[in-house]
């Protein structure tokens, strides 16, 4: 049956902090499915490094946009803000509640708040960027889009060259930073917008954090990495999960400093999610046990 109103139940926080769990929780309670706008679940082949849901977990409630893509397809938010928007308007042809969960809150944003469009690019720019990026580093990109964009070089992931390469792409090409073409008004979505924020104390974040690469470690993740070497300069794979063990095996490090590494720079990724989520006043924060909490608020808010 229709429903006057509609509501997407914005399920965000740092990585490890429980937003799988919760989410199939809150599915379930108001009959409905689950959209991911997490950018690293994406990707059918990459299995461990992004903590997907488990085949058990994906079998209690249907989720959509994980495992959509090959890590061989170029995707960005402009993509996703209208795949998703295409598959919200069918759940919500006959839902009154839909679920979009996951840790990347410039796509949480671009569904929630809309993402100003960018106007195509010079192909040169990209070119010389990546000219410049061979010749002088990582640092290089860092260093710049530190210097034009601060806000967006705080949250960005700074050791993934294609995203500072994007983000400085698009400054030069358009004299404006990339952070600026996150619209400032609210666009107008035929649904409302209930945000969720998990968290938990930064120490026991930091403990389920360490112990979940523990286990990833144990099913695979080095070996998993090892299988796509060969492919190791594709966007997808610049991500914390991977980049640390492509550099051992290139010989930087020994195991045990990848292991190292590994575990703290997936703490700073979740520092630097929390730092972009912690900006959006509209989230209402809860612990990921705070189940039954979650419920009533959602319930509060969605008053016909």
């Amino acid at each position: 049956m229709p429903y006057s109103k509609k509501y997407l139940i914005l399920i965000v926080g740092p990585t490890g902090v429980g937003k799988t769990d919760l989410s199939i929780k809150i599915a379930k309670n108001f009959r409905t499915e689950i959209v991911s706008c997490d950018s690293r679940q994406f990707y059918r082949e990459l299995e461990i490094g992004t903590a997907k849901p488990s085949s058990e977990e994906l079998s209690e409630v249907k989720h959509h946009l994980i495992n959509s893509l090959s890590i061989e397809e170029s995707y960005d938010v402009r993509r996703f803000e209208t795949d998703a928007l295409a598959i919200l308007e069918g759940l919500f042809a006959d839902r009154k509640f839909v679920v979009m969960t996951g840790g990347s809150g410039l796509f949480a944003d671009a569904i929630a708040k809309g993402f100003d469009h960018i106007p195509d690019l010079d192909p040169d720019l990209r070119e010389e960027l990546i000219a410049q990026y061979e010749e002088l580093g990582i640092a290089y990109l860092q260093n710049e889009l530190e210097q034009v964009d601060p806000d967006y070089f705080e949250i960005v992931d700074q050791k993934n060259p294609q995203r500072l390469m994007r983000a400085l792409e698009v400054y030069r090409g358009t004299g404006k930073p990339f952070s600026s073409f996150r619209t400032k008004a609210q666009a107008k979505r035929p649904f409302e917008v209930i945000w969720i924020g998990l968290e938990l104390e930064r120490d026991l974040l930091y403990q389920r954090i360490d112990r979940r690469m523990d286990g990833m470690i144990k099913r695979g993740l080095f070996e998993e990495a090892e299988g796509f070497f060969d492919k190791k300069s594709l966007n997808a794979l610049q991500t914390v999960g991977y980049s640390e063990i492509f550099r051992f095996l290139e010989g930087e490090y020994d195991k045990e400093e990848a292991i190292r590494l590994l575990k703290r720079n997936s703490r700073r990724y979740a520092k630097r999610q929390l730092t972009w989520f912690k900006k959006n006043k509209e989230i209402t924060w809860f612990t990921p046990l705070e189940v039954d909490e979650v419920i009533s608020h959602v319930e509060s808010q969605a008053i016909d």
